[in-house]
């Protein structure tokens, strides 16, 4: 069984607040499929955790994954749907990701967006492959509230299908933004994550390499310059010596030449 799969808690009835329950939306236009998800460890921890009621089961992942990613895990991120089509993701508005106005801080929502997108990518993966982001943008267009924010990442059966059968790409993979407090039908922020994914024989190749890339040792260096310094000079001094003898060579003609 993968590695994930034991970062499970043993705990696995463990609710979540009701503050934050109570403010949980269910997830929006949540797209049609009719492809298997693909067998990775992600998708197992899905199939593990499938019976479960839908409260513990996030409760659990969002446990599960906040092991894998240290720093996701330490933000409070909480897993509301994930599926191989949809991931829905959201924060609750509490002081430790706050800015200076009360809102959620602008880094904990592209934080929020990254990992949406990240492991929607990562659940329609081949296990040979390794994700990788490779860009992004963040536009905000209005004041959020100061509540909760949810970050809904989807993708077709179309995308799915050509994540599957591409062994080395990138993909833009759309995400939006909810506002669950405001009533504003304008989107508070929009995203653009670009996600790159390559095999891992190759990352190891690329590793290798650098590992293999050793550092120049100073005092060689050093021993080296000297020696250059200490033949260049030897050579300035032969030149001297050889100039000095030809300019002897000339008195000496000359002088005969006068005496003549």
């Amino acid at each position: 069984m993968s590695g994930l799969l034991k970062k499970l808690p043993a705990k696995l009835t463990k609710k979540r607040s009701a503050k934050a329950s109570d403010s949980t939306r269910a997830p929006t236009d949540k797209p049609s499929s009719t492809l298997k998800p693909i067998s990775n460890q992600f998708t197992k921890l899905l199939s593990v955790t499938k019976y479960l009621p839908a409260g513990a089961r996030s409760s659990i992942l969002s446990k599960a994954f906040g092991k894998v990613v240290p720093y996701v895990g330490t933000t409070g991120i909480y897993y509301e749907t994930v599926e191989p089509n949809q991931v829905v993701v959201s924060l609750n508005n509490n002081k430790a990701v706050q800015n200076h106005i009360g809102s959620i801080h602008a880094v904990a929502i592209t934080l929020l967006a990254e990992t949406a997108t990240g492991f929607i990518l990562g659940l329609n993966l081949p296990s040979d492959r390794i994700l990788l982001i490779k860009s992004y943008s963040v536009n905000f267009y209005r004041p959020i509230k100061k509540g909760q924010i949810a970050a809904v990442s989807s993708l077709s059966d179309e995308q799915r299908l050509h994540i599957l059968n591409t062994p080395k790409g990138e993909m833009v993979i759309p995400c939006i933004i909810e506002d669950r407090e405001s009533d504003s039908d304008r989107d508070p922020i929009v995203v653009e994550m670009t996600w790159a994914w390559i095999p891992k024989s190759e990352l190891e190749a690329r590793r290798q390499g650098k590992a293999n890339d050793k550092p120049v040792d100073s005092n060689l260096v050093d021993d080296r310059t000297g020696a250059e310094e200490t033949g260049a000079n030897d050579a300035n001094s032969d030149n001297d010596t050889h100039a000095d003898t030809n300019a002897d060579d000339t008195n000496i003609d000359n002088a005969k030449s006068t005496a003549e």
